[in-house]
């Protein structure tokens, strides 16, 4: 199922969103709203706010809060878009030049932080401090895995462990806030906001380690994005630590040098290696089993329409192709 009809649910609410967006994109600079209004337009997934939607409307809040905040959500995501394209030295987003490519890294770097300013701005707006919290610890930890995934480039050594607290960090604690945030406008006491949280967590590490599965199967029309990026990079993804950990000595030996001295070079041979080995398929289940733990957390949840997208959103998460 395509998330177009997932979303079919929330399509007043989305509609919503993007009319706060829009407002909110709005400044006196004009390569303000020039580099912003280039990485919004670009549309992605929206998965991150759309998990707040429908937790919110699951949950039963009526209300406008959740579109300020499902917008908050989609900003934070944004400013780190334009921020890893600069350190990753990207070109390519979504299927067109990255923001950083069209505008040079300095209007990058600035525009990500304004709407990281922007955003704090709207959650005052809410005036709910334990939205302020989530949302400050969320910014938070995300910058704390940006600097640990920094820190693990070039490192063949990195075990599963700490690949995975990078994509906590890094990843599921936006769609961690995103659904904690939907929880608490519901009304849900500690254990409750809680449960959400970790369904959001869950759901955010199937979605990266999927990621890290395109990175070396995806079709790139579809995906936006060049094959091998991760590894031209130096990053040491699950599929690559599985090669290095099952694999032959000289499949080992071809993927650890690949990760140390990055480029693409080594890449036709390592993708060789990646599917010798079965680590696509490895990665793929770890992320359906992650999506399977999301989804039985929403058991208490009362049986809506709503419901049941974020049951299919658990499946679409583990198995997407794009």
């Amino acid at each position: 199922m395509q998330l177009q009809q997932l979303y079919a649910p929330l399509a007043n609410d989305m509609e919503a969103v993007n009319a706060v967006i829009r407002k909110r994109l709005h400044s006196e600079i004009v390569l303000i709203r020039q580099v912003a209004e280039y990485i919004i337009s670009a549309g992605g997934k929206r998965m991150r706010p759309a998990l707040l939607l429908f937790v919110a409307n699951a949950l039963g809040y009526r209300g406008t809060h959740h579109h300020e905040l499902a917008a908050v959500i989609e900003f934070i995501h944004t400013a780190t878009l334009l921020h890893d394209d600069v350190v990753d030295e990207s070109d390519l987003r979504r299927g067109r030049s990255t923001a950083n490519a069209m505008f040079g890294n300095a209007a990058a770097v600035l525009v990500g932080d304004f709407l990281y300013s922007r955003s704090f701005q709207m959650m005052v707006d809410v005036q709910d401090m334990r939205v302020m919290r989530v949302l400050a610890d969320a910014t938070n930890v995300i910058s704390e895995g940006e600097v640990l995934q920094l820190l693990n480039v070039h490192n063949a050594d990195v075990t599963v462990e700490s690949y995975l607290q990078v994509i906590h960090y890094k990843t599921a604690t936006l769609f961690e806030a995103a659904t904690r945030l939907g929880a608490i406008l519901g009304g849900e006491d500690e254990a409750g906001q809680e449960r959400m949280a970790a369904f959001g967590r869950h759901i955010g590490t199937a979605f990266q380690l999927v990621d890290d599965v395109l990175d070396y199967s995806g079709d790139e029309e579809a995906t936006g994005k060049h094959l091998g990026d991760d590894l031209a990079e130096g990053k040491p993804t699950l599929p690559l630590i599985h090669v290095m950990q099952h694999g032959s000595p000289e499949q080992a030996k071809l993927v650890r040098e690949a990760i140390e001295t990055g480029g693409r070079e080594a890449f036709p041979a390592v993708i060789e290696a990646v599917k010798a080995t079965g680590a696509l398929e490895a990665t793929q289940e770890f992320a359906r089993r992650e999506a399977q733990i999301a989804a039985s957390l929403l058991s208490d949840l009362p049986s809506s329409i709503f419901k049941n997208s974020l049951l299919q959103l658990c499946s679409f998460a583990a198995d997407r192709n794009y």
